[in-house]
């Protein structure tokens, strides 16, 4: 399986902790280049509780097969919370909004996306992610996966 087909499945790969039996969970993987193993995977802590206008719960950080990174996370952004600053990865990213408007910067383009759109950046593409209301916060749920960094 190469990195596009493996993309075509982070949809189903996001609702599996939704689906998984309570008898096959697995630990919440510490940030590090741990193997990904088939479970549940809860959030964890914000690792950065003096951010005043973000909140960052990882759900995991590690190693699928074939030397494929996988990473998932849940942010919360305060009202007019601006964007982390512009860059590129060596990996897919793929935004889920479930909470508010969210402002996608892919390319120099920006788009809004509402409570269940979906943006994504493909390897290699700039961008940045904001909140796009002054007045209400707004949440998404973040699937990175490609190579090791």
């Amino acid at each position: 399986m190469n990195r596009r087909e493996f993309s075509a499945f982070l949809p189903l790969l996001a609702a599996a902790s939704a689906i998984t039996p309570a008898d096959a969970v697995a630990q919440h993987a510490p940030p590090g280049p741990n193997k990904v193993e088939s479970g549940r995977y809860p959030e964890g802590p914000a690792p950065h509780p003096s951010a005043t206008d973000r909140t960052t719960r990882h759900l995991v950080l590690g190693m699928l097969p074939d030397d494929i990174r996988l990473e998932a996370h849940h942010t919360t952004l305060e009202p007019g919370a601006g964007g982390e600053p512009i860059s590129a990865h060596k990996h897919t990213e793929m935004w889920l909004v479930t909470d508010g408007q969210v402002s996608l910067t892919t390319g120099g383009n920006t788009q809004k996306l509402s409570k269940s759109d979906m943006g994504i950046c493909v390897a290699g593409d700039k961008h940045s992610v904001a909140n796009a209301s002054k007045t209400e916060p707004c949440s998404y749920f973040v699937v990175s996966v490609g190579p090791p960094e």
